[in-house]
C-alpha cells in the first residue's frame, strides 16, 4: 500500500488542487460502477491479500492477490446500501489512517443489511503493551518474521506500531467506541477463529490477530 500511496501522491502533486479533486472523483465513480452489481446477501472480504474464501467477494489493493475487486479502500466502499450480509477483514484497519478507517467503518455499516455482521481481526495494542511491560520477546511474530535483532522492549513496541505500514493500532475499548460511532451495535470480543455465526468460523489466518471483534449493523 505504501508504494501505491507514494505513486498517487506524486501524481496528485503534479495535477494541482483541481486535478486532485477530479482524480479522486473519477476513481470513486469507477469503483461505484464496479460495486453496483453486488447481489443481495454478499459476503465481502476486505483486504483479502492471498487468502481467498469460497463464496466470498474478495477486495484488495494488490493485483498480484487476484481479488474479485481491485480497489483502494481509502476511497471508501461504494457498494449498494444494504447489499451485504457479512463483512470480514484481517489486518486491514491498522494500515489505514484513522480518518480513512472511520470512513470505511461507516461505509461497512451502510452496506450491511440490518442485523448483518462485520468481523474484524487485527493486532491488539493492549496485548502489545502487556508484552512491553512483561516478557516482550515471547511473541511468535518476533521469531516468525526474523525480528530477533530487537534488543529492548521499547524497540519491540515501536517496531510493532510502525513497521508493515501500520498507521493506527487499536485496543478493544477504542475499537468498540469507533464502531458504535460508525453505526454498529452489539460490539463483542471474540476468540480467535471462532464465532457464534457459522459462516464467520475459522476465518483467521494470522496468529498475531489478538483483537477479534464482531459488530452488528443497525
Amino acid at each position: 500500500m505504501a508504494i501505491v500511496a507514494k505513486t498517487m501522491s506524486a501524481a496528485l502533486r503534479h495535477a494541482g488542487k483541481a486535478g486532485e479533486t477530479a482524480f479522486w472523483r473519477v476513481r470513486r465513480e469507477a469503483a461505484r460502477r464496479r460495486f453496483a452489481a453486488l447481489p443481495p446477501g454478499t459476503k465481502l472480504h476486505l483486504g483479502c491479500g492471498s487468502n481467498h474464501f469460497e463464496g466470498w467477494v474478495e477486495v484488495d489493493l494488490e493485483r498480484k492477490n487476484h481479488p474479485d475487486f481491485l480497489h483502494d479502500l481509502r476511497l471508501g466502499l461504494p457498494a449498494p446500501a444494504r447489499s451485504c450480509a457479512y463483512v470480514y477483514s484481517e489486518h486491514l484497519f491498522e494500515h489505514l489512517a484513522l480518518a480513512d478507517a472511520q470512513r470505511l467503518m461507516r461505509d461497512c455499516a451502510a452496506v450491511l443489511q440490518p442485523g448483518g455482521v462485520m468481523r474484524i481481526a487485527m493486532p491488539d495494542l493492549e496485548s502489545l503493551v502487556g508484552y512491553y511491560a512483561g516478557n516482550w520477546r515471547d511473541q511468535p511474530w518476533i521469531v516468525d518474521h526474523k525480528y530477533t535483532h530487537l534488543s529492548s522492549a521499547a524497540q519491540m513496541l515501536n517496531t510493532a506500531m510502525r513497521d508493515w505500514g501500520h498507521l493506527y493500532l487499536y485496543d478493544f475499548v477504542d475499537l468498540e467506541a469507533r464502531l458504535e460511532g460508525a453505526g454498529f451495535e452489539g460490539v463483542r470480543r471474540c476468540a480467535w477463529g471462532t464465532s457464534e455465526t457459522d459462516v464467520l468460523n475459522g476465518l483467521e489466518t494470522r496468529e498475531d490477530s489478538r483483537l477479534v471483534v464482531e459488530a452488528v449493523a443497525q
